[in-house]
């Protein structure tokens, strides 16, 4: 029998028609429309707190017809696929990814304004979104608050219901500080480079553009340096407690480097000195002033090792490991540490850093130390990382503060403020407690431009928030002492003066738990947080 191939085919495609817009919320049988059966996320409900907020109009919805328009850049064309890539998977939509302006859709544009090197206009309607940045930067950041607007199902990996509304209205954004940075400690334990790419997305989400790598300590040595090769050998053998330690090979830390540098992070590569140096004593006997290497450390203390400032050997070592160093780090900084040197004298310690310093300078690099430097001779154009608490002498404090007004940047890390590895309280397993207990609102209220007495506004660079890995060993330990404090410690960094208040950012932090819970986040439930119930 003949069959009239001109009618049947079109039943199955009225049936995908229909079952295609159903999926993107159009109507569902039976039920209201999607649409009203949720709101969209206000536009002043993300984190860190954006500049300017303008909220009004109708919202914008993705659906299956949506595309992300870029702009014909390689730069702004992968902002555009890495966008899609979050969006697909819990969306189940295409979103084909294309050059040129579209009616409806997200687009990517770069454009002359006022936005500096990182800031972003985000413009929220009917017709579409657009994210608009004078350089590739603003836009990443932008997508950053785009993905916080959308539902937090929209992190996962399977298809989600929906509907994928982003509130109407315009986000003016921009940060208070350029340096916005966060430590992770490899030496004390060692993290592979899956475990640094993991931490790096979750420092993306909330703008973070540093990653402060300490390479170095008395437990381990974790950056291949060809001249001295038992630095990473033998020093990297180990770590706190005695387990097998590890190393980066110079391959492995430039696919870090990379990878950080796709999400808009800079690396800061930190090799600790003239102190915490004992995995490097250990490897090379020609170190030490007595030519006897000490045997490989695995406790916790600190302040008992020291490079031998007389020697010339000394400054070869260090000539050659920043120069390797430098050469594959494509970031303005390199960190020499400084801090707790208490077996070097007052005078070989300045006169360490005298050597030093210009070394760094001469592999284009700016000096980074811990405010230690400040009793030394900070180089022109140094930042010193300031971790001190409130109990620190009067007499440190105003060294430092002399040494910002005398043009030395700042870098504000107070360890009973941001450092992540302090015990939230006296129950927490994980952690120390030398610095006291650092609950959620202490690590969030202060304010950077004001802390340090007799500094001025102006010289504070920038807020980091350190995590030294004493106690930690997995990215689950990792997490559970950064979340929920490293939102706040982003928020300082990005936000201005003007939008901090703790009653207000502590709903909004509240807020962002679903999120974590879809992307994996294990976090610490504080008291002092209004989570929603699980």
């Amino acid at each position: 029998m003949r069959r009239d191939h001109s009618t049947t085919p079109r039943t199955p495609r009225i049936l995908g028609a229909l079952l295609l817009v159903a999926a993107a919320g159009v109507f569902t049988l039976g039920s209201a429309p999607a649409a009203e059966a949720a709101a969209p996320t206000p536009l002043n409900r993300v984190i860190p707190a954006p500049a300017s907020v303008q909220s009004g109009g109708a919202p914008y919805r993705i659906t299956w017809a949506t595309g992300v328009r870029v702009d014909d850049s390689a730069e702004v064309r992968r902002i555009g696929t890495y966008l899609a890539g979050i969006l697909r998977p819990s969306t189940g939509y295409r979103l084909p990814v294309a050059t040129g302006g579209g009616a409806r859709g997200i687009q990517l544009h770069l454009a002359q304004g006022d936005f500096g090197a990182e800031g972003y206009r985000l413009h929220s309607g009917p017709a579409g979104v657009t994210i608009t940045a004078s350089a590739p930067a603003g836009l990443f950041h932008g997508v950053q608050t785009l993905r916080q607007l959308l539902p937090a199902a929209v992190e996962k990996k399977t298809v989600q219901p929906g509907p994928w509304l982003i509130a109407g209205g315009t986000i003016e954004d921009r940060p208070r500080y350029s340096y916005r940075g966060a430590m992770l400690d490899v030496s004390r334990h060692f993290f592979t480079v899956a475990q640094v790419k993991r931490y790096i997305d979750q420092l993306a989400l909330y703008k973070i553009n540093e990653l402060h790598l300490h390479l170095s300590d008395d437990q381990g040595w974790r950056i291949a340096i060809d001249s001295w090769p038992r630095l990473a050998t033998y020093g990297g053998s180990t770590e706190v407690g005695g387990g097998k330690g590890g190393y980066f090979t110079k391959a492995q830390y430039r696919e870090i480097v990379d990878y950080a540098a796709s999400r808009y992070l800079e690396v800061v590569p930190e090799i600790d000195m003239p102190g915490h140096t004992n995995a490097a004593l250990a490897s090379y006997a020609e170190l030490n002033c007595d030519g006897v290497a000490p045997p490989l450390y695995t406790g916790t203390q600190v302040g008992f090792s020291s490079l031998c400032v007389p020697k010339q050997v000394t400054y070869d070592f260090v000539d050659d490991v920043i120069r390797e160093l430098a050469a594959i780090t494509p970031g303005r900084y390199l960190h020499i540490g400084g801090d707790e040197a208490h077996s070097t004298s007052h005078a070989d310690y300045v006169k360490f850093m005298d050597r030093v310093q210009p070394i760094v300078a001469e592999y284009g690099k700016t000096v980074i130390g811990w405010h230690q430097i400040t009793g030394a001779h900070p180089a022109k154009g140094a930042l010193a990382q300031y971790w001190g608490v409130d109990g620190t002498s009067a007499a440190e404090k105003a060294q430092v503060a002399q040494a910002a007004q005398n043009g030395t940047g700042l870098i504000l890390s107070p360890a009973d403020r941001l450092y992540l590895d302090m015990k939230y309280t006296s129950s927490t397993k994980l952690g120390t407690k030398w610095a006291g207990y650092v609950e959620v609102q202490r690590s969030y209220d202060w304010n950077p431009g004001a802390y340090l007495p007799g500094a001025p506004a102006s010289s504070v660079r920038g807020v980091e928030a350190p995590l030294w890995s004493e106690t930690l060993k997995t990215s689950a330990d990792i997490e559970y002492m950064a979340f929920p404090r490293l939102p706040g410690a982003a928020e300082l960094a990005w936000s201005p003066a003007s939008t901090h208040d703790w009653n207000a950012y502590k709903v909004r932090l509240a807020a962002q738990a679903p999120r974590w819970d879809a992307l994996g986040i294990g976090y610490y439930r504080s008291p002092q947080v209004p989570w929603p119930k699980s």
